[in-house]
């Protein structure tokens, strides 16, 4: 399987010396991640350090060398406590919400990105959550990709090719056929977390790819049964992992 990278929670002020290591890997690697950029970051859980000055000139310079931008968003502030189509999780910036408060959020925060000199058709929902109105907003905003749900690579929904995320992180080098992507929350990662992606990276040098490839992959059309199947998996995983949660608690 091909693997690519990105990275969410992309702030001013966030984990930048993780950041930092994680890129020296992949500059190493010889590969180039999606940034899931916030335009507008209200949430202080994402504010790790001091802010730094020249935030988008890093970005325009990471561009410049093939990095891929995403909107993650728009101030990364859950609003609702809906999962959406992909219920990974029971919280949202967006599901739930009216159509026209959706599209303004997300207008303003591609207004924002583009007045930095970032301009993306990639989407990326805090949370992964994301409902119909989220979906036809971002059409009517000018997003073409979707950066979540499940699958062995691209596939359409709404009019909107989605590329898909892994649902376990081993399952990704079984030698299966397709395309996904790893997420990485730099932020809270801690020196053992770092030193797997690093021996990944080393050990299946291979399988990564620069997130700019899986734009290349033609995209299948998914119908009913295939959304249907994506929502009972992101329910499932959200529900393992709280039971997991539960069982460490213990």
């Amino acid at each position: 399987m091909k693997i690519a990278l990105r990275m969410d929670d992309i702030t001013a002020d966030m984990n930048w010396d993780n950041f930092f290591r994680l890129k020296e890997l992949f500059d190493k690697a010889g590969i180039q991640p999606l940034l899931g950029v916030v335009p507008d970051n209200r949430d202080p859980s994402l504010s790790c350090m001091q802010e730094r000055a020249d935030f988008w000139e890093v970005l325009l310079e990471l561009q410049e060398a093939g990095w891929l931008m995403a909107q993650h968003g728009c101030r990364h502030v859950y609003t609702t406590k809906r999962g959406g189509l992909f219920p990974l999780n029971r919280f949202s910036e967006f599901a739930g919400l009216p159509y026209e408060r959706q599209k303004k959020l997300i207008a303003h925060g591609k207004r924002l990105l583009e007045d930095q000199g970032i301009v993306t058709d990639i989407f990326m929902a805090p949370g992964h959550s994301f409902d119909e109105n989220t979906l036809r907003a971002l059409k009517e905003c000018g997003f073409s990709y979707v950066t979540d749900g499940f699958g062995p690579g691209p596939y359409r929904r709404g009019g909107l090719t989605f590329l898909p995320i892994a649902k376990k992180k081993s399952l990704c080098f079984g030698g299966q056929e397709g395309y996904t992507t790893l997420v990485i929350h730099a932020n809270g990662m801690n020196d053992g977390e770092i030193a797997w992606y690093e021996r990944m990276l080393a050990e299946h040098a291979g399988d990564f790819i620069s997130y700019g490839r899986l734009l290349e992959v033609p995209a299948e059309e998914r119908g009913f049964a295939g959304n249907l199947a994506e929502y009972a998996q992101a329910g499932g995983k959200r529900m393992a992992v709280k039971a997991l949660s539960a069982v460490r608690r213990k």
